[in-house]
């Protein structure tokens, strides 16, 4: 029989965190640029004649060479179109490398060993931001080789892209900076405007909302300095309760101490009956788990200590009763329903 996977967030409510894990400084960030190019040098795995747009642009690349040849008049094989993708750092400067990701638009059979040319990479603005060439590896298994099946129309060329254009970023002379929380939540904001507030200044932090907070640079510090140091703080993070169901995988991920309320479930042949009680029953026939839990085999009933019916504890004694991976998440998903579980109840 097939078992579920029950995976426990071994976290208290309320739990030391460093304001960097959970926290982003607004306007510090990658940016997306992209451009359109081609990959010659390939042995006969390009794009067919098929592909229109990679003749036009060979036409127009040897034209641009004062070489004048009409698209109908190209046969080779050995050239691809591709897209070229990048992340731009945030403070990236003239001259920066970076890796580039290559992928087929065309028809082509496989891009293993081919060349890049000089590709304009440009952002959303529609500026160019860097310039992308070199040689593409595949990586993995190519033709008879050992090693895992690689992907051939995708490739890398690391440090292929040359940064031309920075992005503009006076963060030295400003005099605040914001952050802004991963997840929303009242409780940490309002946490980490205290810590901030606490080490520093009453005025010197302020949370606008649930995500942001504003913080206003000491005049006695630096604002690279300061922002290394306000992400280095620690403060008592509020952890959202939450569990969260795969399907296709059979696994549960939840909260270790997230309680289920008294309440008797129907799933297929199995009937449950949760019971929570000051002193824990042992009927014949029954397998105690623990000191705080109790299956009552013969009636398919589960005893626990009151304040140790969690979904921990449910989830085993549903894996001692019999129950199918299927079977335990539909289970959760009608205690959800019910009421009995509070904490939200995610499919994924």
């Amino acid at each position: 029989m097939k078992k579920i996977t029950l995976f426990l967030l071994l976290l208290s409510s309320l739990h030391a965190t460093r304001i960097s894990e959970v926290a982003n400084v607004i306007g510090v960030r990658d940016n997306q640029i992209i451009g359109y190019s081609l990959v010659v040098g390939l042995k006969k795995t390009g794009d067919g004649t098929t592909s229109k747009f990679t003749l036009q642009s060979i036409a127009n690349m040897l034209k641009a060479m004062n070489i004048d040849m009409l698209p109908t008049d190209i046969k080779s094989k050995n050239v691809a179109a591709v897209v070229v993708t990048a992340k731009f750092a945030p403070f990236a400067r003239q001259g920066d490398a970076f890796d580039v990701t290559v992928s087929s638009i065309g028809d082509a059979k496989s891009l293993e060993g081919g060349t890049l040319l000089m590709t304009p990479l440009k952002g959303v603005d529609g500026k160019i931001y860097a310039l992308a060439q070199g040689a593409i590896t595949i990586g993995g298994k190519n033709e008879k080789g050992a090693g895992a099946e690689s992907h051939p129309t995708v490739g890398m060329v690391y440090g292929g892209g040359l940064v031309e254009r920075e992005i503009a970023q006076d963060l030295a002379h400003q005099e605040s900076f914001t952050l802004s929380l991963k997840t929303s939540n009242f409780a940490n904001a309002a946490a980490i405007q205290n810590t901030i507030n606490a080490k520093y200044d009453e005025n010197t932090s302020r949370a606008i909302d649930a995500r942001t907070i504003t913080i206003n640079r000491p005049k006695n510090k630096s604002m690279v300095a300061f922002i290394a140091e306000v992400e280095n703080l620690s403060f008592n993070f509020s952890q959202e309760q939450k569990i969260i169901i795969n399907e296709r995988t059979g696994t549960i991920i939840a909260g270790v101490d997230i309680e289920i309320k008294p309440v008797v479930v129907t799933q297929g042949e199995i009937t449950v009956k949760i019971l929570a009680q000051e002193g824990v029953s042992k009927p014949n026939g029954s397998v105690q788990m623990d000191k705080n839990l109790v299956i009552g085999l013969n009636e398919n009933e589960v005893y626990t200590q009151k304040g140790t019916t969690t979904v921990a504890n449910i989830a085993r004694s549903l894996q001692k009763l019999g129950a199918s991976p299927k079977a335990m998440i539909s289970i959760f998903q009608a205690m959800k329903s019910a009421g009995a579980i509070s904490c939200d109840l995610e499919v994924i």
